[in-house]
């Protein structure tokens, strides 16, 4: 078995393990509020991350050129090549 097999059967018996888990602390009286708790609050922060990663790309990505710049180096590109064909 590779390294990648059995990270594979070890990741999907975690999870079944913490799937057991869960539910059986869902379905205690005692853990049912944190649970949900706990479980709703990792669901705000990772939508909350994945916003925040989007604003920084966002903020931190130079702008693309305007379209006429682009425009204007194609012609010169086929202008170019035009002049070596000859």
């Amino acid at each position: 078995m590779s390294k990648d097999q059995l990270l594979g059967v070890l990741l999907m018996a975690a999870s079944i393990i913490v799937a057991i888990i869960y539910i059986y602390a869902l379905l205690s009286p005692a853990y049912t509020m944190l649970v949900l708790q706990l479980t709703a609050g990792a669901i705000v922060l990772a939508v909350l991350f994945i916003i925040g990663w989007i604003g920084y790309t966002l903020a931190t990505t130079p702008p693309p050129p305007p379209i006429e710049e682009l425009e204007k180096e194609l012609e010169e590109e086929a202008k170019a090549g035009e002049g070596g064909k000859g």
